[in-house]
């Protein structure tokens, strides 16, 4: 388990987001928590990482959300803290709709039961009856309230095509004031789908994929071993580039080698053949014109001190410090 840590989408720079969506594309397992789901979803609008989530549910892998974390999952988010705290009127805000790939349609409300309030009404995520009727009546006819109660994990196996209720309480979905509700048991994920197919149904491969890159072996604390150490490091990373014939693998190994020079001081011979990988990578991003990875890719080879030059006679590039 390590930490993918991405705290303000506007003050990072291109290298970080990278960084982080190289982090999502190797896991097979993420976990997100407690916090504010409008703070996670401003600072989660870049299509890149709901692709990555979207491609980690429907490959195979396993994500686990709670809590804050869990109301981003639908089409529309519930801003709990600024209706709660804040005292704004009721209203939605745009999810990640990541459950809408398997064909839950929803709004997903966490703390269903909450009961903290005592006399006062602190159900649904803390919104009360009154307000959760309020919010029903400005969601499209086709999205569902799907309810979790606290202490309490929704499951949902999509190769088996199952959900599973565990805990002390249960799963709730409701429909204009209809509720229906499971607790401690499983069933068809067809229960809660309300529009497109589940993956199994449309033909997607559900087989695990995950994008390895080579292990880095630890530094030494004597310079000389460590000096050596890095020359390993970046020429394994060199040599993974140069034997790999998916393009989305090299440009993960190559953001993953850009960290490595940026970090650590790589030899004039070692970074030229990390320029001509990307560059040859921003070529073909232009080339077929996918222009925001092109700009993304010169702004990494900018920020390990590589100016590049697009000219009528082809692209030339310099040391920014040279």
């Amino acid at each position: 388990m390590t930490l993918a840590s991405f705290k303000h989408s506007d003050r990072a720079t291109v290298l970080e987001l990278e960084q982080f969506l190289s982090s999502l594309q190797d896991a097979n397992y993420v976990f997100a928590g407690p916090g504010s789901p409008t703070y996670a979803l401003r600072h989660w609008r870049d299509p890149a990482i709901r692709r990555r989530l979207s491609e980690m549910v429907t490959g195979g892998g396993c994500i686990v959300f709670s809590s804050a974390a869990a109301i981003g999952l639908g089409a529309y988010a519930l801003p709990v803290y600024e209706i709660y705290k804040v005292g704004e009127d009721p209203s939605w805000r745009q999810g990640l709709d990541i459950l809408g790939e398997i064909g839950i349609r929803c709004a997903l409300i966490p703390h269903y039961n909450n009961r903290e309030g005592g006399a006062y009404d602190t159900r649904f995520c803390y919104m009360g009856e009154a307000r959760i009727r309020q919010l029903e009546t400005m969601l499209p006819k086709d999205v569902l309230i799907l309810g979790i109660d606290e202490h309490t994990a929704c499951v949902i196996d999509i190769g088996a095509e199952s959900v599973t209720v565990r805990g002390r309480g249960g799963l709730t979905v409701r429909r204009r004031g209809v509720e229906r509700r499971w607790e401690r048991s499983t069933f068809p994920l067809g229960e809660l789908q309300n529009s497109r197919p589940s993956a199994r149904a449309a033909g997607t491969r559900l087989a695990e994929t995950v994008i390895a890159a080579p292990v880095l072996p630890a530094r030494s604390s004597r310079n000389g071993g460590r000096d050596a150490l890095l020359r390993a490091d970046i020429d394994g990373f060199l040599a993974a580039i140069l034997e790999s014939e998916s393009p989305s693998e090299m440009r993960h190994l190559a953001i993953g080698l850009a960290r490595l020079a940026r970090e650590e001081q790589a030899s004039q011979q070692q970074l030229t053949h990390l320029v001509d990988i990307l560059l040859s990578l921003r070529r073909d991003a232009r080339r077929e014109q996918r222009f925001a990875e092109a700009d993304r890719l010169r702004s990494i080879l900018a920020e390990c001190g590589v100016d590049v030059q697009d000219t009528p006679s082809g692209t030339a590039w310099s040391l920014a410090h040279a």
